[in-house]
């Protein structure tokens, strides 16, 4: 089977990862990558007293780059001699704040796929993050890929 028959026979279906806890160490981590440190993820005392929230939250940004360990762990590995690469996303929304302490997962449904020539394929993956006991997603996203035959 061709590499995109392979990906157009999964066209539809979807994958779910484990759960997920979200924690502040992870929280203050990330801040300290991306030099991000409002209060509201880092300050658990004041953003239980200053925030909307009732305590600290995840960054928008940490929620969604978890996409890549989700999506690690909840879709069917590549065959060997392939590769996936991040192509970027064509619609991020950020739906719900993640509150530290919680557990959060990624769902993840083949779209579309695009042969853009012999053995390089662009996916677009419908992509949510649930948070668990929430109705409301902690984000929607079209995540696009590529994936090439090496």
């Amino acid at each position: 089977m061709s590499l995109l028959d392979t990906y157009k026979a999964r066209l539809g279906q979807s994958h779910s990862s484990d759960w997920f806890e979200v924690t502040q160490d992870q929280v203050n981590t990330f801040a300290d990558v991306t030099l991000d440190h409002q209060f509201i993820h880092v300050d658990p005392e004041r953003a239980r007293t200053e925030s909307p929230f009732g305590g600290p939250i995840a960054h928008g940004f940490l929620t969604l780059s978890m996409l890549s360990h989700f999506a690690e762990k909840a879709l069917p590995a590549f065959e060997s001699g392939v590769i996936g690469i991040n192509y970027g996303f064509e619609k991020v929304r950020f739906l719900t704040p993640v509150r530290v302490g919680s557990k959060i997962r990624g769902a993840f449904t083949l779209a579309n796929v695009i042969e853009r020539k012999p053995g390089q394929l662009q996916l677009t993956q419908d992509a949510v993050v649930e948070i668990e006991g929430s109705d409301s997603p902690a984000l929607i996203a079209q995540w696009l890929s590529l994936v090439v035959e090496g």
